[in-house]
């Protein structure tokens, strides 16, 4: 895409904001962020929005593109424009802060609720655990181990957006993985809390956190296997290793 503008039409203010048209110049290798950056530098300076690393590492200028969660720095204008026109909003199912800018507490109060919080039980004196990458808990844990918490797949998940009191994908994902470490102390605990009003059994399966992952992570299984395990929990069939 050269050689042409582009009509961007981008939330300003807070929840009870709006949108506002901006006419951008288009380049070839043009990034979402780099709209919102040129917006931002000349002609708007009031615009805010969050971003950190530019090149898909940090996950911090999520936002809403044409109606779907994405990383910016990593979307190319050629790919999402429709008839040169963008749609850029703040994720949805977090507080709005203002313009591109959500709150992000309550997706981190979610991910500790969930028991996102490691605990270990050995000391220094102890040796190392033998964990090796034939075991089937560590192929579970490292499918979902590289969620960098950006928040995409709870902004990309109906039930997140309708119940409040759901954990979330990403949440449950990182939950899923502890429950796959052998060193990990509080199994037990880690399976009450994601068996509870809010956890596992909320998610309705749909996979659109699965579909929206900007690093081809599935919460979707994770969830499921988080299902079956609370299942067998349930049933007093539980053992020290978990179903995949």
């Amino acid at each position: 895409m050269s050689d042409g503008q582009l009509q961007v039409h981008v939330w300003r203010g807070g929840e009870k904001g709006a949108l506002k048209t901006y006419s951008v110049s288009a380049r070839d290798n043009q990034t979402v962020l780099d709209v919102v950056t040129e917006i931002q530098q000349r002609i708007d300076p009031t615009l805010s929005y969050r971003f950190a690393c530019r090149v898909g590492v940090c996950g911090s200028c999520a936002m809403t593109v044409n109606g779907r969660p994405r990383w910016t720095c990593r979307t190319h204008v050629t790919r999402v424009a429709i008839n040169s026109e963008l749609t850029i909003e703040p994720l949805r199912n977090l507080p709005h802060i203002k313009d591109l800018i959500t709150d992000m507490a309550p997706f981190f109060e979610k991910w500790q609720r969930a028991g996102g919080v490691f605990e270990g039980t050995a000391t220094r004196h102890d040796p190392p655990a033998s964990v090796t990458h034939e075991d089937r808990q560590r192929r579970n844990a490292d499918a979902g181990i590289e969620c960098i918490n950006c928040a995409v797949c709870y902004s990309a998940c109906d039930v997140a957006g309708w119940n409040k009191d759901y954990l979330g994908p990403a949440a449950l994902n990182r939950a899923w993985t502890l429950l796959n470490d052998c060193r990990h102390g509080d199994h037990r605990g880690l399976l009450a809390v994601v068996s509870a009003a809010g956890g596992c059994s909320s998610c309705h399966t749909q996979g659109r956190c699965t579909e929206a992952c900007p690093v081809e992570l599935s919460p979707t299984r994770s969830i499921a296997g988080l299902k079956r395990a609370t299942l067998l929990n349930t049933l007093g069939l539980a053992t020290d290793k978990v179903a995949s």
